[in-house]
């Protein structure tokens, strides 16, 4: 599993991290030398080949970059898209892509898109929670309105992006649709990124299911994005953790095995009434 921590800066230009990302995506996929620090959790096997990797939320545009949104939408069907379902195909993995600026008619949404090995695209997500509080993407966008849960070599895996973390509601409902694992992609401020810790790690604890949290690093409208993007097990153990300040690939085995065990070692789902 694979944990892509980029560094999105206002200064740099949509093609131009466009074209990075794509470079890097293809050297990890490829088992080239990436000239990335790696970040791995102890006991991965670092010769193996990645066969899930996430990229963090808008880094097309930067997350926190209002009028790059709006500016550089993309389309599901469109060229940028189109060129990472081939990367996926080619290597025969699957990819997150992270989300894009999603243009579709005359709304814009904020979406996740996941491709299978096969290069398809097994299931797209808009993000349901907007943040800005009447402002930022909040005012810019339309809410998502379906729950994700889809499988993937992580087992049935609940899709959720950013501040959608801060809304457990979300995640009981993709446990209820099966999720063993959740993927989140972000664009988590520094100022926060102690809540984000505590969240990625209430996700599994409440739910007994793996959290995968994809961060960035960066300054974007002159806010400073604060990494820490980490894989957290079933048990709500921080078995990997990126720097807050370093772009970077994160390593680590995901065993869906781990989530039956330890939901039969401590059945706390059973006794739910709500």
């Amino acid at each position: 599993m694979g944990l892509l921590q980029l560094q999105v800066d206002s200064a740099d230009g949509v093609d131009q991290r466009i074209d990075r990302a794509m470079s890097l995506v293809e050297k990890i996929l490829a088992g080239a030398n990436v000239e990335l620090p790696v970040v791995a959790a102890e006991g991965t096997d670092l010769s193996a080949s990645v066969e899930f990797l996430v990229l963090p939320e808008l880094w097309t545009v930067g997350a926190l970059d209002s009028e790059a949104m709006l500016a550089a939408p993309l389309s599901i069907d469109g060229s940028v898209v189109k060129a990472f379902a081939e990367l996926a195909a080619k290597y025969s993995v699957w990819l997150h892509l992270g989300s894009i600026p999603e243009v579709d008619g005359d709304q814009r949404f904020n979406t996740s898109i996941v491709f299978g090995p096969d290069g398809v695209i097994a299931a797209t997500y808009r993000k349901i929670h907007l943040f800005g509080f009447d402002s930022g993407e909040a005012a810019m966008l339309t809410s998502g309105t379906q729950i994700v849960c889809v499988p993937t070599a992580i087992g049935a895996t609940g899709l959720s992006t950013c501040y959608d973390v801060r809304f457990p509601e979300l995640y009981r409902q993709q446990l209820d649709a099966g999720a063993e694992s959740f993927v989140i992609p972000a664009g988590w401020p520094l100022a926060r990124i102690e809540h984000w810790r505590t969240l990625l790690k209430s996700r599994s604890i409440e739910n007994l299911a793996w959290t995968l949290g994809c961060n960035q690093v960066g300054t974007q409208a002159g806010v400073v994005l604060g990494g820490a993007s980490a894989v957290v097990n079933p048990w709500g153990e921080v078995l990997v953790e990126a720097p807050a300040d370093q772009e970077c690939l994160v390593l680590a085995d995901v065993d869906v095995e781990l989530v039956h065990a330890t939901r039969s070692r401590f059945p706390v789902l059973r006794d739910r009434k709500l």
